[in-house]
């Protein structure tokens, strides 16, 4: 099943702005910002769905990264000029070589094991964003929100009007957990796998950032501050 070959850039979608403040949707007349691709990141049955697919397809995660390493040193190989990059008299020359089909097949193979895993995560995401308006729904009643923007429609925005995280809560009691394994002739709604997209990105830009953080944490311990 092909769910998809590429991340949709989002640098909006950061992980950051999950956050939010007691005081959501108290201003402004009662118009609220919301990020819905954020809130379903920062639910807890996602994370939870995150860590069981990781564990349930562990075997295809470290194929695919194994494939993974036998095409780029496949790769290397057509680098003759060891620049780290394909020139065009090496892409003129890698089209006969050996190695190029080798790399067709090793990517033919990869994909087929990612979808595997990104398949589950999609069914996953699916559950939630059916959940998505309710819980949406019950966060706007409480705080008798009167209009809902997404970030990409606000040019500025008090924190305080960030209702996220409240949504997230509604989200972690409407739908605690979710399935990871799809039933049989599934396929995703395109919402959802356009939501997906929005996830990876947003993870991916966490992930960064704790990288960030992680690097510079030595770098202070050894400046003594």
């Amino acid at each position: 099943m092909k769910i998809l070959k590429q991340t949709i850039a989002a640098a909006s979608l950061a992980v950051a702005g999950i956050a939010a403040t007691p005081l959501a949707a108290q201003v402004s007349g009662n118009i609220a910002v919301v990020n819905p691709p954020a809130t379903i990141a920062g639910s807890s049955a996602l994370s939870t769905a995150y860590q069981q697919i990781n564990t349930t397809y562990a075997a295809q995660i470290t194929q695919a990264q194994q494939k993974q390493q036998q095409a780029q040193a496949l790769l290397q190989q057509l680098d003759t000029n060891n620049d780290g990059n394909l020139d065009q008299a090496e892409q003129q020359a890698a089209q006969t070589a050996p190695q190029a089909q080798q790399i067709q097949t090793l990517e033919r193979e990869i994909a087929q094991l990612q979808n595997q895993v990104d398949a589950a995560r999609v069914y996953a995401i699916e559950q939630i964003l059916q959940q998505y308006g309710a819980a949406l729904q019950t966060v706007v009643s409480a705080d008798n929100i009167q209009v809902v923007l997404s970030p990409e429609a606000v040019a500025w925005s008090n924190p305080a009007t960030n209702i996220n995280q409240k949504v997230v809560n509604a989200l972690n009691t409407r739908v605690p957990s979710v399935q990871i394994t799809p039933p049989q002739g599934w396929q995703p709604s395109q919402q959802a796998v356009g939501v997906f997209q929005q996830v990876q990105q947003i993870l991916m830009v966490a992930a960064a950032r704790q990288q960030a953080a992680a690097a510079q944490q030595p770098a202070a311990q050894a400046t003594g501050r």
